[in-house]
């Protein structure tokens, strides 16, 4: 996978999470899998469409989901992941695959997102049509670990 490919969804990720909760996340040791899978407890994911595709995954336990929603809710205690948690950490997901896509945009790459789906629960495969997938851990302070899994190629040109 094109390193140009995952640059923006490490930049919009700490951009977002500095924005959205005023923490600086520090990028961790990337690594790589054959195919796209999470072993995180609460995942977002997002879909990516247009001359690149594939998914990217951010992944986090669920007490980091519970102090990311938190956060994001101007610190209402969230006890459970309930709806209203749900709908915040998706719309991390959102955002940061929104800001993405534009960077890919102005890097000559257009492209678009799916809406951003939670999936609950450890050990998570998806089908990515062997689609390597790059992980790359972010940590922020006072909240945990943010495991971004991207997994994208160039869309392969139809024959007219």
């Amino acid at each position: 996978m094109k390193v140009e490919y995952v640059t923006p969804f490490v930049s919009a990720s700490s951009s977002v999470i500095h924005t959205l909760i005023g923490l600086n996340a520090e990028r961790g040791k990337l690594s790589a899998r054959p195919q796209l899978f999470t072993s995180q407890q609460v995942n977002i994911v997002c879909g990516i469409t247009g001359e690149i595709e594939g998914q990217v995954i951010y992944g986090m336990s669920m007490v980091t989901a519970k102090k990311m929603a938190s956060k994001m809710l101007g610190g209402q205690p969230v006890p459970e992941f309930d709806q209203l948690a749900a709908s915040a950490i998706a719309e991390l997901g959102n955002m940061i695959s929104g800001s993405s896509s534009n960077q890919l945009f102005q890097s000559g790459f257009k492209t678009d997102i799916t809406p951003p789906t939670i999936v609950k629960g450890p050990n998570i495969s998806m089908s990515n049509f062997d689609i390597p997938t790059l992980v790359i851990p972010l940590n922020v302070p006072e909240v945990g670990e943010l495991e971004i899994a991207v997994s994208l190629r160039q869309r392969k040109k139809q024959a007219a």
